[in-house]
């Protein structure tokens, strides 16, 4: 059966027996032990009134007396035992039973997180990070409430009701009748109760992710709210989600919130009910004395309280499904999709110029092509050769964004990509990373359709610099070994030395173990950007993409960096995307793009010489916006 259509909640369950299937056993066995002690206890209370309390009172003689005070004793030590025992089993089980729930929380979370770093950028592009950290905090909080609070409740009361109901049976059959229809229309209320609850709490969920996306976005963005004077719509917009979060809340909450007094009222009427009729049975029955009519109304009651608590815990409930449906929505969403066979390998060159594959690290890479037909493996020098042939490619199916786009990138060569936004520059970028596959055409890396090529060894393949810089938490070293991971400190300073960086590297307090934290803000954004321009530089890449890596960075700075860019792109392919066109003059062919067309191409003097765009552009000393 497709997990999608199985409860969450139940596949949580399954998680927690099938991994922990002995501890969950023992769990079993000390709830089952802790339930029969406690029902045992309440059995023992109509020898109270029917043999010990008359025992005490009847008694003429010191003998009778004596004796009836040694047999409530013995009464007394056996209640006292029946209560420890009931104790230290439903301690012990509450104790494994939250272990084995945090244990499976670690796994979820850790699935979670695992699960999110294979989806495709398609996902993270159509989901807010707000939306998705609400999973990870929100909806993760109320699923561990259910596990290790809730669910232990439940193990208790099922297995406390389960043996409640057998002595039940055993003491008087027909008032047990009474007592399991006045409670089958107690459950049956708080099922519809439920599934309304469910539906609301699920809404909720969602807004509560939608909530902390707009926030987190008006955090980002809030320079630019208070420069535009825009608090004021800010606030109604937020108002406008929060007035629908409040409306879902209440929804959420009255249905659930209802069930705790109206369970505890039926609960009280049906105790009365069972009083009344017992109490004539009693009176008309010989065979019944006052004791199991007091046996039976605890059982009763005790059997109630179970209900009750049941009943308090539906918000609990219904939050949880909500939550594990959206933690689960990441779990199952489709992952990227990888059919690439061909994989890249280090290799040596042999005495008659053959390709060898190799586990050293020589600076020099091949494809590697298995052939499974043949039975026969053939490797291609890796140079850098990309072709574009044909391409066209929409991202919603709707709206077409690239035209029949060819672009013949040789070996070593300087490809620029300029035109306006949404030109489709950034496009054609993550094409050649197959973040996006085309829909139509072929991409070539060295002659191979990239759909053959593995997508990590591709991206292994390809250097890449954004405009946004993203730096994480970790030294300065760390942040540019994560080009290459084992990098050693000399490679990492000489890639400094590359980027313009290593000078004011060595001004920081800590050189390259300065602790850099929240994406780099104790740096400027030149300097974030040139310890991802080293990042690329250590990583060594064949082919670079530079996607407006210099844009973030004054005029000055950029002056410094590009002697350090030159040499980085010396011998390797790079296409570079830039709004400032004296950054690209130099290149070897400059594509000017507008909505998704290639209108112009050459190099800087071809296209001064056509007079066309470029030309416009150029000497009319503005660039695209």
């Amino acid at each position: 059966m497709n997990k999608k259509r199985n409860p969450v909640l139940g596949r949580i369950l399954k998680e927690l027996f099938f991994k922990n299937t002995i501890k969950v056993i023992i769990i079993v066995v000390f709830a089952i032990v802790a339930a029969i002690a406690m029902v045992l206890g309440l059995d023992a209370i109509e020898d109270l009134f029917d043999i010990h309390i008359p025992n005490l009172l009847n008694a003429t003689s010191p003998a009778e007396e004596e004796a009836a005070n040694i047999l409530f004793r013995n009464y007394a030590i056996r209640m006292i035992i029946y209560f420890a025992v009931n104790v230290i089993a439903s301690t012990v089980q509450v104790l494994m039973i939250v272990g084995v729930a945090q244990g499976v929380m670690r796994d979820i979370r850790l699935k979670t997180f695992s699960s999110m770093q294979y989806l495709p950028v398609k996902f993270f592009d159509t989901n807010k990070y707000g939306d998705i950290m609400s999973r990870y905090t929100n909806d993760t909080d109320t699923l561990d409430n259910f596990i290790t609070q809730t669910l232990p409740n439940f193990v208790s009361s099922g297995f406390t009701l389960i043996f409640i109901l057998i002595f039940m049976f055993i003491n008087n059959w027909l008032l047990t009748l009474l007592v399991l229809f006045l409670l089958v229309s107690i459950m049956l209320g708080m099922s519809g109760i439920m599934k309304r609850s469910a539906k609301h709490f699920l809404k909720r969920q969602r807004l509560v992710g939608v909530s902390n996306g707009f926030v987190e976005e008006m955090m980002e963005g809030a320079r630019v709210i208070q420069v535009f004077n825009h608090q004021e719509e800010g606030i109604k917009d937020y108002n406008k989600i929060n007035d629908e979060f409040r409306v879902e809340d209440m929804k959420a909450n009255t249905s659930g919130n209802i069930m705790a007094p109206m369970t505890a009222n039926l609960i009280r009427l049906e105790f009365v009910i069972v009083a009344l009729l017992g109490a004539l049975y009693v009176i008309n029955n010989e065979n019944y004395k006052i004791g199991m009519l007091v046996a039976f109304l605890t059982f009763t009651n005790t059997f109630a309280n179970p209900i009750g608590r049941m009943s308090q815990q539906v918000n609990s409930i219904a939050q949880a499904s909500a939550g594990a449906r959206r933690i689960y929505e990441i779990i199952d969403s489709p992952k990227e999709e990888d059919n690439g066979y061909v994989t890249l390998v280090n290799a040596k060159y042999g005495d008659n110029g053959e390709i060898i594959e190799t586990d050293e690290t020589t600076g020099k890479w091949a494809w590697k092509h298995p052939h499974k037909e043949e039975g026969t493996i053939t490797y291609t020098p890796l140079m850098g050769d990309i072709v574009l042939d044909s391409v066209d490619f929409s991202y919603d199916k709707e709206k077409q964004i690239l035209f029949d786009i060819s672009i013949f990138a040789k070996p070593g060569q300087r490809v620029a990509l300029v035109g306006e936004t949404g030109a489709g520059k950034t496009t054609i970028t993550n094409l050649l990373n197959r973040f996006y596959d085309i829909e139509d055409g072929k991409i070539r890396y060295d002659g191979i359709n990239i759909n053959k090529i593995k997508k990590s060894d591709l991206r292994q393949s390809l250097g890449l610099v954004l405009q946004d810089t993203n730096l994480f938490t970790g030294t300065i070293k760390e942040n540019i070994k994560l080009g290459k991971p084992d990098a050693t400190d000399e490679e990492v300073v000489e890639a400094a030395k590359l980027a313009n960086a290593d000078s004011f590297i060595r001004m920081m307090p800590d050189g390259y173990d300065t602790l850099l934290t929240k994406g780099g803000e104790n740096l400027s954004q030149g300097q974030r950007q040139l310890l991802s321009i080293a990042r690329a530089a250590i990583a060594n890449c064949p082919v670079l993409i530079l996607d407006e890596a210099t844009s973030s960075i004054d005029t000055r700075t950029e002056a410094i960096v590009h002697s350090g860019m030159n040499k980085l792109m010396e011998g390797r392919t790079t296409f570079v995307i830039a709004h400032r066109l004296s950054t690209i003059q130099k290149c070897d062919v400059i594509m000017v793009m507008d909505h998704g067309r290639i209108i112009e191409r050459g190099n800087h003097k071809e296209l001064i010489a056509k007079g066309g765009v470029y030309y416009s552009l150029y000497t009319g000393k503005f660039e695209f916006e």
